[in-house]
């Protein structure tokens, strides 16, 4: 189904106001709503967290009377539990908002591992909640889903919460926005530089999404094993805190968390947790190119963010950026002179080969061959 007949349908139940987490599952209604709005109109807007599109939600409903949408994939779910049973539910403040959430690790379609669980309980979390859905499949026709859309429309005048819970490819777009942001170098030949001036006794926490793939296949490429690296392949935003732990806990290794911007705006607070522990041998790098690209290349909220002034307000021992090979070098090996913790944003591309594959090893292999490391 076109993207642009959900968007149509949503102008005339009166929804004018639209946020959220991108998700590769509605890039087409991500590209739609971005080609539709561009960035900075008010009527659409991408948040840092979806219990934090939730509240804007609610926002929005208390300012002018008329329902959201929010969109996100089902893992942001999870976020959005809080707001939606003690904010918008119908026994606490009753606040209507239209759902939209893309379901991977569907059961009987094959997904990453980390997507397993979530696909299974999606369907099962929302009527835990009371909220009413409907599933959206390429085989929906659009007869069904104005009857559908209908139903949900009905549950958001009755002040109450309503979702539509969109298979792998059902909302599809010929728009093609341009995502770019005029940087210079791609994240895998930063990250190739970072992973090449590593010592042997260094470990590295990864961010989820493509950059821990890429990390595997330098890995592959430089004949090296994987046992120093810690894919968190789920878990957005929760990579600086596990780099944390272990770096306390190992200070005589240096521990390097390779962080994405998007997944770092989304548990900002973690920042200055970080900093108040002050380990001396963690380096936090911030991979930023603005954008979700991992899901699809829509802008994050942060074009006008400076990371370095963040990182030092929130008490870190030094904070540094690069943009250039050259400046990359140079940063590095300051940083990796320095007692930590040490902020290194780097700016890159956005993009992706086309052929970067994914890990071979399974989750729990990682764990125990990093637990193995560890322990040496």
């Amino acid at each position: 189904m076109r993207a642009k007949m959900l968007l149509d349908a949503c102008a005339e139940a009166g929804i004018d106001f639209f946020t959220g987490v991108p998700d590769s599952q509605l890039k087409g209604l991500c590209d739609e709503l971005y080609a539709r709005y561009g960035a900075g109109n008010p009527a659409h807007l991408v948040a840092h967290n979806e219990g934090g599109a939730m509240a804007l939600c609610a926002g929005h409903f208390l300012a002018t009377g008329r329902p959201a949408l929010c969109y996100m994939q089902n893992s942001g779910l999870g976020n959005a539990v809080n707001p939606l049973a003690s904010l918008l539910d119908p026994e606490v403040y009753g606040i209507p908002c239209l759902l939209v959430i893309g379901w991977r690790g569907e059961p009987g379609v094959k997904d990453e591992p980390q997507h397993v669980k979530q696909g299974a309980m999606t369907l099962g979390q929302l009527e835990l909640m009371g909220i009413p859905y409907r599933v959206l499949s390429r085989e929906t026709t659009e007869a069904e889903f104005q009857a559908d859309f209908s139903a949900l429309r009905a549950a958001l005048a009755e002040n109450r919460c309503a979702a539509l819970v969109v298979r792998k490819g059902a909302l599809v777009t010929d728009e093609k926005p341009d995502y770019g942001n005029g940087y210079r170098m791609t994240r895998e030949e930063t990250v190739e530089r970072i992973l090449r001036g590593g010592g042997e006794k260094d470990v590295f926490v990864c961010t989820t999404g493509k950059l821990s793939r890429e990390v595997f296949e330098i890995r592959e490429k430089l004949g090296q094993g994987h046992a120093r690296d810690f894919l968190t392949v789920g878990s957005m935003g929760h990579a600086s805190m596990i780099a944390l732990k272990i770096a306390l806990e190992h200070p005589e290794r240096r521990v390097w968390c390779l962080d994405g911007d998007g997944a770092a705006l989304m548990h900002l607070g973690a920042m200055p947790i970080l900093a108040e522990r002050r380990p001396e041998n963690l380096i936090h790098v911030i991979i930023n190119n603005a954008a979700h690209e991992t899901v699809g290349g829509m802008p994050v909220c942060d074009r006008k963010m400076n990371w370095t002034e963040l990182a030092r307000a929130a008490g870190y021992a030094l904070a540094a950026s690069a943009d250039s090979p050259e400046t990359l070098e140079a940063r590095l090996t300051a940083c990796g002179a320095a007692r930590g913790p040490v902020m290194l944003e780097v700016r890159c591309a956005c993009g992706a080969r086309s052929d970067l594959g994914r890990p071979t090893t399974t989750p729990v292999e990682n764990r125990d061959a990093l637990m193995a490391f560890l322990r040496k």
